[in-house]
């Protein structure tokens, strides 16, 4: 932990803390690494965000790097032993949403991040001064769900898509009086 001053989740635990200082908005591309992003926010839905973040490594090794070519080749073999795995959230729907996402990123006509990137938002925006300026939803997150639902993407509705939107720096929440905070 440290003595600046963070968003107030960012420092309820050490895991939290090292997840928002070195990042939680912070720009983020590449296929894989934003293939694992959409995933780990995918398993999320409905759970906290801390447990996913400690079973992180558990995902990665389960999922084979979040290689998209690997992952699309799972077979019923492999959602039994994700299903037996410990290491990983344990939902049988979104461990298929996961193989099909996979297939989805396969079939793309443009780069994954190049996808995602082009939902975030330009312009200037007012910076949150306290988490209940933090939208769950925008406009944006709609959008990219939208799209991404189109081409046979699961377990990304708008709320998934805003925060993995967060979590990849295509918006910054950082709250003003966050040390992260950059201006605008």
């Amino acid at each position: 932990m440290t003595d600046r001053p963070r968003c107030p989740w960012g420092d309820s635990t050490p895991d939290y803390a090292a997840y928002h200082d070195e990042e939680w908005g912070v720009p983020l591309r590449g296929r894989d690494a934003m293939f694992e992003r959409v995933s780990l926010e995918a398993f999320q839905s409905g759970l906290s965000w801390i447990t996913i973040l400690r079973k992180r490594e558990g995902f990665r090794r389960a999922f084979a790097g979040f290689v998209p070519e690997v992952v699309a080749g799972f077979t019923d073999a492999d959602v039994a032993r994700l299903m037996a795995d410990a290491g990983i959230v344990r939902n049988r729907a979104k461990i298929d949403a996961t193989i099909g996402n996979a297939r989805a990123i396969l079939d793309l006509d443009r780069p994954l991040d190049d996808l995602l990137w082009s939902f975030a938002p330009s312009g200037p925006r007012l910076r949150p001064v306290t988490l209940a300026d933090v939208p769950a939803v925008t406009d944006e997150s709609k959008a990219m769900a939208k799209e991404l639902k189109k081409r046979g993407f699961a377990f990304v509705g708008p709320t998934t898509c805003y925060a993995l939107m967060q979590a990849t720096g295509m918006v910054d929440d950082h709250i003003a009086a966050c040390w992260r905070a950059t201006s605008r």
